[in-house]
């Protein structure tokens, strides 16, 4: 993963598999995978014992597992839309994401 267009917190919709057509929000990304964990999508059981050492009790936990980034499209917040991301250098000196759809610039992508 080297350039990922997908930051933490972006709203995503996963476009392929069960979960199609779900929008989450990012909550962590995982480079060495190219995958990324959506909240509230893929929910998977882990069974796991209890340690009464850590007071954690055992039994059957649902969770969300990780999506592959093929598999998943950022929403536009202005066209609420699954859309592309482009870059553009406004200002001379920030690099921002802008949605290929509407062309308007993404909320929190402004960097130095």
């Amino acid at each position: 993963m080297k350039n990922c267009k997908i930051h933490k917190n972006d709203k995503v919709m996963i476009m392929v598999g069960r979960e199609k057509g779900k929008i989450g929000k990012v909550l962590k990304l995982f480079p060495k995978t190219n995958r990324v964990l959506v909240e509230g999508a893929n929910k998977v059981k882990r069974h796991s014992k209890g340690n009464p050492y850590k007071r954690e009790a055992g039994g059957i936990k649902e969770q969300e597992s990780p999506v592959h980034l093929s598999n998943i499209s950022v929403v536009c917040d202005v066209c609420t839309k699954p859309t592309r991301i482009g870059y553009k250098v406004i200002d001379t000196d920030k690099k921002v994401r802008f949605c290929k759809k509407c062309n308007e610039i993404m909320i929190g992508s402004a960097k130095k």
